[in-house]
């Protein structure tokens, strides 16, 4: 089911929030690597909100998602301070790792080895035609 616009901008206002957040915490920077949040989806009564958390050269993303989780209560409180003037309700965050860009690159090392045999074997695709 498509976000209608309430949604929309909810989502938008939560992902600029809590990125906001995650900076002065120091949750982007975490082990020389880097948090990010990708995208906010936000259910229909707006009491939900599904954070995407994307993670660039962390040692352990799965370690580091339950330690976001484990403090859960104290985004969604520090989010509360920030958006009590424009929502009755702070929604419940629930995070997710977003694999987005780990699909990216093995596609990219997929399409690099395929070229190399390409470059490898010219002969052999001219005979396939």
């Amino acid at each position: 089911m498509e976000e209608n616009k309430r949604q929309k901008q909810v989502g938008k206002l939560l992902m600029e929030e809590l990125s906001g957040i995650f900076q002065r915490e120091g949750m982007n920077i975490i082990d020389g690597g880097m948090v990010s949040i990708s995208k906010v989806i936000v259910t229909p009564d707006l009491l939900e909100a599904r954070v995407y958390l994307s993670f660039f050269q962390v040692k352990d993303p799965v370690a580091l998602l339950q330690k976001i989780k484990d403090r859960g209560w104290e985004w969604r409180k520090l989010l509360g301070q920030k958006i009590k003037n424009q929502l009755r309700r702070v929604p419940e965050l629930e995070y997710y790792s977003d694999d987005t860009l780990d699909h990216i690159f093995k596609m990219e090392e997929i399409f690099k080895k395929i070229n190399e045999e390409r470059l490898a074997h010219p002969s052999s695709q001219n005979n396939e035609s």
